[in-house]
């Protein structure tokens, strides 16, 4: 197993932004393979520049889409479906731009939470609905991809960010669906460890669907300082032949105070490169430890 290893850019910075490209050689210089970068809105980003400031630092880079209300590929409002399947036709481009192999994401639409909006149940008809649009959409979109030689990674989150895919068996029911061998899953601990029995058999279950897979603690902090049993889940990735790109988010947890809280960002408060490395060499360290008992 030969997994490309990386971290994802809002960690350091959010917005991320050009003033922030020397963060690239530190990352390099950490152990890290590539970035993870949101994908820059028409205009936040000169796209040529930020491709040469990854070449230059020696990395490659991953996208994730932004979806949000007024772009969701399951919304009730036609229009609004229209705009998603655009967004992600734009993710297209700008993956192309960026030399960029796989786009990830929770690709569905359908943001709760951070959009600012509640859960609620639907009736079966409209269920089906929604489904039946994505699909759809999907189908479309992994041709598109695929002629470009992209591959799209459709993420299940929890039950708070979204109503629509919170489960690996949800994820694999609608890659099946679509049917496009240019679609699959990108799987996170993070939300997997709210919403599995077990994560290794949903990393087993996912198997050959699995395209993008992001290590996170269970509260997102840097590896090792959770729950999370990384010795069990590299073997688990291992036994599915997983050799694909390994994304790490982690965000800082230093401030425990009644009242502050956990889902706020927070930007570095010191030099984090010991904290870059010692992840790095975690994970790396467990893939090879797989590797050697084959």
């Amino acid at each position: 197993m030969k997994n490309a290893i990386g971290i994802i850019s809002m960690q350091y910075r959010r917005p991320f932004g050009v003033e922030h490209f020397d963060q690239f050689a530190r990352w390099k210089a950490a152990g890290y393979d590539f970035v993870e970068l949101l994908v820059p809105d028409p205009g936040e980003m000169d796209l040529p520049l930020l491709r040469r400031a990854l070449d230059d630092a020696g990395l490659f880079a991953v996208i994730t889409a932004r979806v949000n209300r007024e772009r969701s590929l399951t919304a009730d409002d036609g229009a609004v479906r229209q705009k998603g399947y655009d967004y992600l036709l734009y993710c297209l481009d700008v993956a192309k731009t960026l030399g960029v192999a796989i786009i990830g994401g929770p690709l569905y639409g359908s943001p709760l939470v951070f959009a600012g909006l509640a859960p609620h149940p639907v009736s079966e008809d409209l269920r089906q609905r929604r489904i039946d649009w994505c699909v759809s959409s999907l189908t479309s979109l992994g041709d598109e991809a695929a002629k470009a030689g992209l591959r799209l990674a459709i993420e299940p989150l929890n039950r708070y960010e979204t109503d629509f895919v919170n489960t690996v068996r949800q994820g694999v029911e609608l890659v099946a669906m679509v049917d496009r061998p240019s679609v699959g899953l990108t799987l996170d601990t993070f939300h997997m460890n709210m919403e599995e029995d077990d994560l290794c058999e949903a990393i087993g279950f996912a198997g050959r669907h699995l395209m993008h897979f992001q290590a996170n603690e269970n509260h997102r902090g840097y590896l090792g300082t959770g729950h999370v049993h990384w010795t069990s889940v590299v073997r688990a990735l291992g036994a599915a032949g997983y050799d694909g790109t390994i994304t790490l988010e982690p965000f800082r947890r230093r401030d425990d105070r009644i009242g502050v809280p956990f889902a706020q960002w927070r930007q570095p408060l010191h030099d984090e490169q010991a904290e870059y490395t010692a992840s790095c060499t975690m994970i790396r360290a467990l893939i090879d430890l797989n590797g050697s008992r084959k």
